[in-house]
């Protein structure tokens, strides 16, 4: 029987590595998955110790809040491999932790392999290294970053990204819309603050306060926001009841929205590569505590932030950070995006980020490599 060590954090690399988790279990029915994740890697069958959604944090000075826990967490895994020693550790994003994993399982001699692995394009290019003296196996996601964790002497193999096979609408643009109350004539403009509690009191206020400056100079201006599973409702429809502008507050289903949506403002993130991947015109925008910022801005070695500029090489949607994230420099951005030529010029070339992107199973082939990695030291062992 194979054994796997499933190891991720937030939402997006709790979706990731349950679909991962499923993929393992169609070409091994009696996988034994466990480790760390959330309610959707629970539901696809693995034994989750810790549930880390709820806490996960963004940024230096945020993360020092949560430290105690996760060495907890860290400590905790060690005595599970102890218990039930892996064949593979597969780590999901979560750098912060998913790395000091990387050493407890190198030192066990379990293969690592990392899927959604460290941004190190972006900045802390040593972690490229760390993971290769390590031993450990990438399963890159972007085209861009082969070259370097190739550099730095890593395994890599490259999968695709996993988005382009997820992001699908539930129905068709005109059923979305006719669900979410958007008649022929209006605009719908998705509000996405994020799936981290710190995104959402950053960011909803101003996106807000954006809507209202929108439907000042729009009044057929519509507006929604889809609320990650990681969030609670009830506070987003709380903050949103105030904000003066017709808002619907959607439980998840941010596919649905985006793909309804004629602009939108979105937390930078994986939303908007899943915003490119449905052609939906945006802004890109952020806040961190100015403590973090400060560090990021000496680290940081790249100078776009948004994922479809960063995949293009070149603006393509606005990007808006701290400061500048205001009500209205926000609307004046949407507004931009709502004239019908702005708005077809900006889908033409997100359908090249989409296509740079590729087509096919990543988490399939990614699950092929853990399989393979799993033979493999069943092999050596005598």
């Amino acid at each position: 029987m194979t054994r796997i060590l499933l190891s991720a954090g937030e939402a997006s690399g709790d979706m990731h590595a349950a679909e991962l988790a499923a993929r393992l279990r169609e070409r091994d029915g009696a996988v034994e998955m466990y480790g760390m994740g959330g309610p959707l890697m629970r539901r696809a069958g693995v034994d989750v110790l810790f549930d880390p959604t709820s806490i996960s944090t963004v940024g230096f000075a945020e993360a020092l809040r949560s430290l105690g826990v996760f060495r907890k967490v860290l400590r905790r895994l060690e005595e599970a491999m102890a218990q039930r020693p892996p064949d593979v550790a597969v780590l999901v994003d979560f750098p912060g932790f998913n790395l000091k994993l990387a050493e407890a399982a190198a030192r066990r001699g379990v293969p690592i392999v990392y899927y959604m692995s460290p941004s190190v394009w972006a900045w802390g290019k040593g972690r490229a290294y760390k993971l290769a003296r390590l031993g450990a196996t990438i399963c890159a996601v972007f085209p861009f970053e082969e070259a370097v964790y190739r550099e730095a002497g890593a395994e890599v193999v490259y999968v695709g990204h996993p988005l382009v096979a997820r992001v699908k609408p539930g129905a068709s643009r005109e059923e979305l819309r006719r669900e979410l109350g958007v008649g022929p004539q209006d605009l719908l403009v998705a509000l996405l603050p994020g799936s981290r509690r710190q995104e959402l009191a950053a960011l909803l206020g101003p996106m807000l306060e954006a809507a209202a400056i929108i439907r000042r100079k729009r009044p057929e201006a519509r507006f929604a926001v889809p609320v990650a599973h990681t969030l609670d409702v009830e506070t987003v429809r709380k903050a949103v009841s105030g904000a003066g502008v017709p808002v619907a507050v959607v439980p998840g289903r941010a596919y649905d929205v985006m793909h309804a949506a004629d602009a939108a403002i979105i937390s930078m993130g994986t939303a908007t590569l899943e915003a490119a991947l449905l052609g939906l015109p945006h802004v890109a925008c952020y806040r961190l505590s100015p403590v973090t910022y400060a560090v990021a801005k000496r680290l940081v070695r790249i100078s776009r932030y948004a994922m479809p500029n960063i995949v293009a090489g070149k603006d393509i949607v606005p990007e808006l950070l701290q400061d500048d994230v205001t009500g209205p420099r926000l609307a004046e951005a949407v507004l931009a995006l709502l004239d019908p030529a702005a708005r077809e010029r900006v889908r033409a070339e997100l359908a090249q980020v989409k296509a740079a992107l590729g087509e096919g199973d990543a988490a399939g082939r990614a699950a092929g490599v853990i399989l393979a990695k799993a033979r493999a030291k069943a092999a050596r062992v005598p």
